[in-house]
């Protein structure tokens, strides 16, 4: 039985994923040199791609990393001197504040109690912090930050940098790049591809925040610092050896979902997450995790259990879904359920009308 991968991350391929794969065999893709005009051309593409559907300016820069947890350490790294300022409202922010503490800076974190994220009015950013670090989708515990909360810090703080994490939001969440200065995201989540890549998008703040920090004999990092980044990109290229079939996959796929049209895909991803969470709000098993509706991630759905996840989860595997199980400490008391432009309605349906009838 093939299985239909509903969970958060990796998640099921895009649908047209398999066939760009193929394509890329049969063009020898993974073997090609990533010095040589056939890579240069696929960086420019997947750049290029990424900005048309994601609607990025043309002065903002794009990077290639391994992973966006890497992206943790080489914005810490680039663009913090002494102090980070974190908003925790889940697992992964909480590592992200630790990565900032670990590389010895002064890390302060204003955290939210789970289920939860810190309203507009108690985030009171101090003078001395350099960096604003946001998760605009925890993955964790499916939580989202309005991202006018994040516009709001941007004109409240308008000298400190404003990081945003956006793992498990882009490609539906609808950034204003113009209020934010630095985006990433890694390519199994939304972007339906192969765990891997991370992409990084970042304007001409952080670049001068790095080379500030460089021109005081700072450590900016080593092969992946801000300026070696750069000064590779400028030449549609990286400075290692990268994941060349990922970024062949991420244009490719990139420029599928150009063609359906981002409002449509993001159309979609509200449905699909009204009909997720009307099933959860009158089921007798499950309640979702959030209560605030306006806090409730539209691409990472998170429900408490009244019987442990792993019961529920055996049962939905038995029909060939797979949802996945809860996040750390929640891992046998909640269920976590992608919402990614790869599943369709009708897959969603399915899911739904099976979690329906359980009890």
């Amino acid at each position: 039985m093939k299985k239909l991968f509903f969970t958060p991350g990796p998640s099921a391929l895009y649908f047209t994923a398999e066939e760009h794969i193929k394509q890329a065999l049969k063009e020898q893709v993974p073997s090609i040199s990533h010095r040589g005009k056939d890579f240069q051309k696929i960086f420019a593409s997947a750049v290029e791609n990424i900005k048309v559907l994601l609607n990025i300016p043309d002065d903002f820069h794009i990077f290639f990393t391994g992973s966006a947890n890497e992206i943790w350490e080489r914005l810490i790294e680039n663009c913090v001197e002494h102090e980070s300022f974190h908003l925790v409202n889940g697992a992964f922010s909480k590592r992200f504040h630790q990565v900032s503490h670990e590389l010895g800076r002064n890390a302060l974190a204003l955290n939210s109690p789970h289920g939860t994220c810190a309203s507009i009015e108690e985030i009171l950013v101090p003078e001395t912090s350099e960096l604003i670090a946001t998760t605009q989708n925890e993955t964790s515990t499916g939580v989202m930050q309005p991202l006018q909360d994040m516009y709001t810090l941007r004109s409240r703080y308008p000298e400190k940098l404003l990081a945003v994490d956006t793992v498990s939001a882009l490609p539906y969440a609808d950034i204003d790049y113009t209020m934010v200065d630095s985006v990433y995201f890694s390519v199994q989540k939304g972007f339906g591809l192969p765990a891997g890549l991370g992409v990084w998008i970042l304007n001409e703040r952080c670049i001068e925040k790095a080379n500030k920090l460089r021109s005081k004999g700072r450590s900016t990092g080593s092969y992946h610092s801000i300026s070696s980044l750069l000064e590779k990109a400028g030449k549609n290229q990286t400075p290692e050896t990268p994941n060349v079939l990922g970024m062949y996959l991420l244009s490719k796929v990139a420029a599928d979902m150009i063609e359906k049209g981002i409002t449509q895909i993001r159309k979609e991803t509200e449905y699909k997450a009204a009909i997720l969470y009307n099933m959860l709000e009158a089921h007798s098993l499950l309640d979702p995790f959030v209560k605030e509706k306006q806090h409730r991630s539209k691409t990472v759905i998170v429900a408490e259990t009244k019987k442990t996840s792993s019961e529920i989860i055996g049962k939905v595997a038995e029909t060939g879904m797979v949802i996945g199980t809860g996040y750390g400490s929640f891992k046998e008391d909640h269920i976590r359920i992608a919402n990614f432009p790869t599943h369709s309605k009708e897959q969603m349906e399915m899911l739904v009308d099976f979690l329906e009838g359980l009890n």
